[in-house]
This record gives structure tokens, C-alpha cells and sequence, in this order.
């Protein structure tokens, strides 16, 4: 299970990491609501661990209310040491799916944090087409057309404009692409990325009038709606 943790006490953070990662999960940390915003927008997690308080102007609950307004659906479980039933509402309203005041058992939380992860995979239907615009990607048939053009892709070509439709509107990283579809958790310094991303434009863009796939400099690439490309 991946898990952004974010709390800035030390010592709790401390406590949390080393009994998720001894657990076998893998967590990634933040320390304020800017850092935290960051990573959840540009990552998937499982599970979200927030802390109530924060420093800065972002707290928790900002953290939380922004999330919900981009669209982000990962479970959020809320820590306080605010316990009292008026905070506890408050944090569910904006979007929490748990609470747990401070202090707490590590097991308490273990548990609440496996069972928002199995209630997540149960209640969620992955859909079994993907559109953006006039392009239609079916994961059961592995086909892919764009209007009434059938595109053949090679896997790995599958498995790239799989994943750019799934987070359409958003920035992906090389670096992103690099761990979700080659299992490269750094950079080695390879064009794969590019390489593999023209070899996709040929077959996606360059037959049609109009592209949907696009360089964002120095970051990495956007697909984007034609609708929105319109706009602009």
C-alpha cells in the first residue's frame, strides 16, 4: 500500500514510518500543506494520513477542502489532537474519511488505514473504457481508436497512453512514466521517454487534425481534451 503520510511533529512521524514501512507499505512524507498538496496532485497514493494541524497557512483542512475541489478521491484519514465532536465534523465535511484524535495506538491506526484501503478497492468500479476527446482506449478488447480509425499499439505503447488518458489534464513527469511503466524508481539518464512518446504521436496525432498529446518544457507531457485546447 502507498501512503502519503503528512505530520510535522517529528517524533509522531517518526513513529508512523517506521511501523507502516515494517508493515511492508511504502510512505512518503510531507511536513506543511504546500508540500503535501504537491505530492498528492502529482502522485497516486492509497491512502492519505493528515494531520489537523500544520504550520503555515495551509492546514489540514485547507489540505483537505483543495483535494476534493481538484477532483482527488484518495481516502484521507485525519489525525488531531483537536478529539472534540465539533472538530471531529468538521474534518469529516471537508472530505475526511476518518478521524483519529491524538494520542493513539499504532494499531488503532493500522487498523483504520487497512480498512479504508479495503473498503476503497471494494466501493470503487475501474472503468473498462477510457475517452478523451475522440480517442477511445478499451482495457477488456486492449483496442484503441481515435474516431472510427482502429490504432494498433505495441504493449508497452498500450500500457503509455493508458496511463496519460488516466490522469488526462495533468502534468506527468518523466520521472513518473519512468516508475509506473518501466519500474525505474531514478533517473537513468535514457530518452525511452521520448522516444517511446513520438513513436505514440505518430500513431495518436499526426494522422488527425488536431493533436491531443503535448510537451510541457523541462516537466513532461499533458494529453488534453480538444475541447480545452480550444479554449486557450
Amino acid at each position: 500500500m502507498r501512503v502519503l503520510l503528512v505530520e510535522d511533529d517529528p517524533t509522531v512521524k517518526n513513529f508512523i514510518v517506521k511501523g507502516l514501512r515494517q508493515g511492508g507499505h511504502e510512505v512518503e512524507e510531507a511536513e506543511n500543506g504546500s508540500d503535501s498538496l504537491a505530492l498528492a496532485l502529482a502522485k497516486d497514493y492509497d491512502i492519505i494520513i493528515l494531520d489537523r494541524m500544520l504550520p503555515g497557512e495551509i492546514d489540514g483542512l485547507k489540505v483537505l477542502q483543495t483535494l476534493r475541489k481538484e477532483g482527488n478521491t484518495t481516502p484521507v484519514l485525519i489525525l488531531s489532537a483537536l478529539g472534540e465532536v465539533d472538530e471531529k465534523v468538521a474534518g469529516l465535511q471537508a472530505g475526511g474519511d476518518d478521524y483519529v484524535p491524538k494520542p493513539f495506538s499504532f494499531k488503532e491506526l493500522l487498523a483504520r488505514v487497512e480498512a479504508l484501503s479495503r473498503r476503497t478497492k471494494n466501493d470503487v468500479l475501474q472503468p473498462t473504457k477510457l475517452v478523451v476527446s475522440d480517442l477511445e482506449l478499451d482495457l477488456l478488447e486492449r483496442t484503441v481508436y481515435r474516431g472510427n480509425k482502429k490504432i494498433g499499439l505495441h504493449p508497452r505503447e498500450f500500457r503509455l497512453l493508458e496511463y496519460l488518458m488516466r490522469h488526462a489534464g495533468q502534468t506527468v513527469t518523466r520521472s513518473m512514466l519512468l516508475e509506473k511503466i518501466w519500474d525505474y524508481h531514478f533517473d537513468p539518464q535514457t530518452n525511452v521517454i521520448d522516444v517511446h512518446v513520438s513513436r505514440l504521436r505518430h500513431k495518436i496525432d499526426k494522422p488527425f487534425s488536431y493533436p491531443l498529446i503535448h510537451t510541457i518544457r523541462h516537466e513532461g507531457y499533458i494529453l488534453r481534451h480538444f475541447e480545452t485546447d480550444q479554449g486557450e
